[in-house]
């Protein structure tokens, strides 16, 4: 297996305005020639992500109209996602979109499908193996989330055995870093004392992903693109859960957490990361580092406060 190296690739991004997939951009636009894909409904936006140095593409992956979307790319990095809340809409951008993706990029080298933790049953009570039951747990916060997920992994298989294109289809835990993240969210409910919820039956466990680490595993997760499909958790090494990282934000910031039980949020989603550490190696940068990062660079004044 050779992991490519990413310089003087001509690479498409798509979801680049997105917090996952925009640093993705940033790091990559400095030595490629990278095209980023969205609907760009927002000029701002767009200028945002050529500013990055980025070719930007205006395309509804839900038309499927690739007409001036160069065919010719080494690597597609497929990161949008559609949370409209519209079951057909959101099917035809996620399911459908992936595979008249594909088809049109189908002379690409590799093909990375970010998918998410949110395919897997909820209630298997313990770390999340590749192939563990999948099921509908995104329900109570974003109704489409995890059918279309699960429906767009199903037209990716697919389309990576018709087209013979390499395919990975990650399952993504919960990404952050110095551009934010769920928590940089649970900060800002802390300093506006808003409960966070957390549910009823506990298991609130998942595994924090800094930017640093999925961006420097991008290459190993081409490398393993396969026919059929691979499929890989992509996640910390670590485990933790809401109320561990609550707790640390707390201790940096002397801010408290309040939380509420509630049926209506997801359950815990935690990774087994075994394959993963086998096909791309272990994850760098620890949760508490990460996060103090964060704090760091977002919202310093948090930090000044307590150590004053």
């Amino acid at each position: 297996m050779e992991v490519p190296v990413l310089k003087e690739k001509k690479i498409l991004v798509t979801g680049p305005t997105s917090q996952v997939a925009k640093p993705l951009v940033a790091r990559l636009a400095s030595d490629n020639e990278v095209f980023a894909l969205a609907r760009f409904r927002e000029p701002k936006s767009r200028s945002e992500v050529e500013a990055l140095g980025a070719q930007t593409l205006a395309v509804d992956l839900a038309g499927g109209e690739f007409g001036e979307v160069p065919q010719d790319f080494d690597y597609v990095l497929h990161f949008a996602v559609v949370k409209t809340g519209d079951f057909e809409y959101d099917l035809k951008a996620n399911a459908e979109g992936v595979g008249l993706l594909m088809s049109h990029c189908r002379n690409a080298k590799a093909f990375l499908h970010c998918s998410t933790a949110g395919v897997y049953h909820d209630q298997v009570g313990r770390p999340l193996k590749e192939t563990d039951p999948l099921g509908d747990n995104h329900r109570p916060m974003i109704p489409t989330y995890s059918i279309c997920k699960i429906a767009a992994e199903s037209v990716a298989r697919l389309a990576a055995r018709l087209w013979n294109l390499p395919t990975t289809i990650a399952r993504f835990s919960v990404p952050y870093g110095d551009n934010g993240g769920w928590p940089w969210y649970h900060l800002m409910m802390m300093k506006s004392q808003t409960p966070i919820p957390i549910h009823t039956n506990g298991g609130s466990r998942y595994n924090l992903i800094h930017e640093d680490d999925y961006i420097e595993m991008i290459p190993a997760l081409l490398a393993n693109a396969g026919v059929p499909a691979t499929t890989i958790n992509w996640g910390g090494s670590e485990g933790t859960s809401i109320e561990e990282w609550c707790e640390y934000l707390g201790e940096l910031t002397g801010l408290e957490a309040q939380f509420s039980s509630t049926d209506d949020t997801i359950r815990g989603l935690e990774l087994d990361p075994t394959v993963m550490h086998d096909k791309i190696g272990p994850t760098r940068i620890a949760w508490r580092d990460g996060i103090r990062r964060m704090v760091e660079a977002r919202n310093p004044e948090l930090l000044a406060a307590k150590e004053s």
